[in-house]
């Protein structure tokens, strides 16, 4: 079984919040007589854990943001919803986690109580090979899921994050995750057909299942995003494809970056979605693919049936080569090949950096805007040292912008610092016209700016969250919602 994979060391077992909710007498016990249950100080730290940038200083320092009293590991939807049930009649906060590869903060038991861990659900079921639709549950992880597909049954889903190797297809729904190959497969939200959720109350329900339906609003959407404040999704239901029959890969170069967001433009409104389109700013071509800081490289790359990846390339060239000039192909496997290393994060990390990356989506019309108006504002906090961008997802009507920030304050400044770029940067996306988020998800980290992002249509969130969880047990501290348990002691 796949295990989650630790961010950096953790030196010890101390809460840095130190709110946590006991745990009745005797509860810990009760769960037990339920599924198995962790209660040892360094593994229910360790699980009280994610990718979080901020945290991982805070690992270092032996502290964890808040420490669960407990961690269970059911590994039927029967356990979760026995165990979801008994945390909502004695109001024990629950969050549950998989991968624990989200950068937010997400699975963090804000206030303790108690961590799901969904691993062990981590069956894949029935396939469904003429309607392309596979049953996951969703403790599984993306490589093992693509392994089964791929060799029984020639199919993918096509999800390819940087966190593959680490996150679960739970977790993949829980944050409205994209993969790297999605303006050709699309984003989670685009694969899931159904889901099978825990309630707060132990219900199970169902939704989804047809290719299309007009049966009322469209209650998986309500689940996919919610980050587990809704409701616990235990199971799956994906949209697969059949594997790829061909692969072919270009690079391009543009004179400017208003150029370069064009030619991606141009591209997807003329009907080519090539699973890979990625412009880089002059600064991140520079130090990833060998530019001089003013040009800006495209990387493409399609897979598919031969003849539809041989048109979309085609449309590909015809706009890029009139808008710019061909580049080395070469930095296409250089991508490839380093895509999903991480391995910079830790690095920095011990040097005392405060790094993160932000990403948005915006329209087309904005792009150019937010691009200024957000490194500007990022380089404007005091100990920044960089504020890059690049173009990861195209759509019909916009994009998503991936920012990468960086600065070395004094070690006494770190979390001042985090929280300052965050702000700027947010909320100059915010001004400027993009979204809070595109696909790492709330979580703690960007909690602060829900209600300002979703303006009135917050109070619908909070309705939503009253009506299916009116004891607020479920992920407390989360998506900017109220708790019961007071204010997350963050930032």
């Amino acid at each position: 079984m796949t295990r989650p994979t630790a961010p950096i060391e953790l030196t010890g077992t101390a809460s840095r919040f130190g709110t946590a909710v006991r745990l009745p007498d005797g509860f810990v016990d009760d769960l037990r007589s339920v599924c198995e249950v962790i209660d040892d100080e360094r593994a229910t730290a360790e699980a009280s854990r994610d990718w979080w940038p901020l945290a991982l200083h805070w690992s270092i320092a032996g502290q964890v943001p808040n420490r669960a009293g407990a961690v269970v590991r059911p590994t039927t939807t029967e356990q979760v919803a026995a165990v979801v049930r008994r945390c909502n009649e004695s109001h024990v906060p629950i969050t549950a986690a998989g991968g624990r590869s989200g950068v937010c903060g997400a699975s963090v038991p804000a206030f303790g109580g108690v961590v799901l861990d969904t691993t062990a659900l981590d069956r894949i079921g029935d396939v469904d090979a003429a309607s392309g639709v596979v049953e996951v549950g969703c403790g599984v992880f993306g490589p093992d899921l693509e392994r089964v597909l791929n060799t029984h049954h020639g199919l993918t889903v096509g999800h390819f994050p940087q966190s593959f190797d680490l996150a679960t297809v739970g977790g993949w729904v829980a944050c409205r995750g994209a993969g790297q190959y999605s303006t050709r497969y699309g984003k989670i939200e685009d694969m899931v057909v159904g889901l099978e959720v825990v309630l707060a109350d132990g219900r199970v329900v169902r939704t989804g299942g047809a290719p299309a339906a007009a049966v009322g609003p469209d209650l998986t959407q309500v689940f996919v995003g919610s980050e587990g404040t809704l409701g616990v999704v235990t199971r799956i239901w994906l949209r697969t494809h059949p594997v790829a029959e061909v692969e072919r890969r270009a690079a391009y170069v543009f004179p400017t970056l208003t150029v370069g967001f064009e030619a991606c433009r141009r591209i997807v409104r003329a009907g080519a979605t090539p699973a890979v389109l990625r412009l880089y700013d002059g600064p991140e071509s520079a130090r990833g693919h060998g530019g001089d800081g003013t040009e800006c490289v495209l990387l493409v790359l399609d897979e598919g049936d031969e003849t539809i990846v041989d048109a979309a390339m085609s449309v590909v060239d015809t706009i890029a080569t009139e808008l710019g000039r061909t580049g080395d192909v070469g930095l296409v496997a250089a991508w490839t090949a380093h895509r999903n290393d991480t391995s910079a994060l830790q690095t920095l990390t011990h040097k005392g950096f405060v790094v993160d990356t932000m990403e948005i989506a915006a329209p087309w019309s904005r792009l150019e805007a937010i691009h200024a108006a957000t490194t500007a504002a990022l380089m404007a906090v005091p100990h920044a040292r960089a504020a890059t961008c690049h173009l990861s997802h195209s759509y019909l009507d916009g994009a998503c912008l991936y920012f990468t920030f960086a600065a070395t304050p004094p070690p006494d400044q770190v979390d001042a610092t985090y929280v300052a770029l965050w702000d700027a940067g947010q909320r100059a996306v915010l001004g400027a016209g993009g979204n809070l988020s595109h696909h790492h998800g709330v979580g703690l980290n960007r909690a602060r700016f829900v209600r300002e992002a979703l303006g009135t249509a917050f109070d619908v969130l909070v309705g939503l969250k009253t009506t299916l969880d009116p004891n607020g047990i479920l992920n407390p501290g989360k998506l900017g919602l109220p708790s019961p348990f007071g204010d997350p002691a963050w930032p």
